[in-house]
Formats: C-alpha cells, structure tokens, sequence
C-alpha cells in the first residue's frame, strides 16, 4: 500500500494520499487550506488517478482545497452531514474571529457531487476499504477512517483532529464539546490495537499502544476518570 502525505497551509493540516501501489487509483484524505498544489504534485510523482476525496470534518484547515481538487478530477467528496454546512459557511463554524481573516482569500462552497458519511459505514474506494466512525468532540461531525490490519502492515487509522501524538483536538470552536471528545476517544480509539497506526490531522505519526501509553487524554479516559487533564496544550484550528 502507498500513503504519501504531507503537511499543508498555515496550519500545517496534514493531507494524505492512499493508493494500493504507485500507479493507480487513490483516495484523498483532507486537501486543506493550500494543498492543492501539493495534491497535483503528489499525484503526479507516484502517477495516481483520484477517484474520491473524503473528509475528517469540515474546518477550513481540512477542506479547503476540496473544490478545486475535486472539479479538476472531477470526482466526489464525501463528509458526515453533521459539518456539511461548514463547507459554504466556515465563519459560523470558526467563529467570526477566525472565520474573518481567511473569507477574503479562499472560495467556499460544496463540490458538485457532495455525499454524506454515516458512522458504521464501509467505504470501498480505490480498491481500498475504509470503516467509519462518528467521532464527535472537535466537532459535531467529526469522522475518523480506519483500514483493516493486512498480512504486511498493520490497521492504519486517520484520526483526524480527534487523536494527535501526545494531543487531542481543541474544543473551544464552535461545535466543539470536550465531555464529547473524551467519549469518542474512549468509544473509538480505545478499543483499536496497540499496533494500529495513528495518522491524524496534525503532527507525527504514531500508535494506538504509543499514545495508550503516554497520552495524558487517552491515559486519563482509559483510567476512566473521564475529565481530563488540563496540562497537556490541545491542536486543531
């Protein structure tokens, strides 16, 4: 399997690229604010064919380039219906503090072919299987995308801005709800394997067993005492 990523914008939001091997179909996984560029040299470097884009939730930083990406393959973009209208409305979804610096410079909008996700769901694309999750917390619809353990490489798991290396996503914009988080975490991320690989939002990569071990967040609900600590800084827009 290929997974060619890399980080995009003025947040740094991490856009993923997964294909079976170089040379065909791909997925792509959040083309942010400033990715398309970088989508269309990935693309070409490993000489892969889109054939959908799907999205971790609806943040600017994540979805920003999801309208050029998509009428320039002409393919389709999936979101949870929770954060759909973030997609033509960012400033409600930011607040207007935020949502007031970038409005000027990008164009928002639905691609022509917007679909919704749905928690359970399997997506097949690209050759690929992908599991849904709801994940709300950082958002109300936020998602994470989980593909099955094989016989070479074990679960990959794009977390999103629900699970960073040694971080949460921040729960102060609106939508966000930080007793939501911590469900999430507990009901989606701790039942995984400690091998399953965490590629999330932000930041490094690491692993269910790394972070079980020494995110103070996931070590908090994991001890299930369910509040959290308040030292550890939380990322996100």
């Amino acid at each position: 399997m290929l997974i060619a990523g890399f980080p995009a914008g003025a947040w740094g939001t991490n856009c993923y690229l997964v294909a079976p091997a170089a040379g065909e179909e791909c997925v792509i996984i959040d083309p942010g604010h400033e990715a398309t560029e970088g989508v269309e040299e990935a693309l070409k470097k490993h000489r892969l064919k889109p054939v959908a884009v799907v999205l971790t939730h609806g943040h600017l930083d994540h979805i920003a380039s999801v309208v050029p990406v998509c009428g320039a393959h002409d393919v389709p973009a999936w979101i949870h219906p929770g954060d759909r209208y973030m997609m033509s409305d960012p400033e409600k979804a930011l607040g207007r503090a935020i949502g007031a610096q970038l409005l000027g410079e990008l164009t928002v909008g639905e691609p022509d072919d917007l679909r919704e996700l749905s928690d359970g769901a399997e997506l097949s694309l690209a050759g690929l299987e992908f599991t849904v999750a709801h994940a709300p917390g950082h958002t109300k619809g936020s998602v994470t995308f989980r593909m099955p353990e094989t016989s070479e490489i074990p679960s990959v798991f794009f977390s999103g801005d629900l699970l960073f290396a040694g971080s949460i996503g921040r729960t102060d914009l609106p939508g966000g709800d930080h007793a939501e988080i911590l469900e999430s975490l507990a009901r989606v991320c701790l039942p995984l394997e400690d091998s399953t690989v965490v590629l999330s939002g932000h930041g490094p990569q690491t692993t269910i067993g790394r972070e079980r071990a020494a995110n103070p967040y996931l070590r908090e609900v994991a001890a299930g005492l369910g509040s959290g600590p308040t030292a550890a800084p939380r990322r996100g827009m």
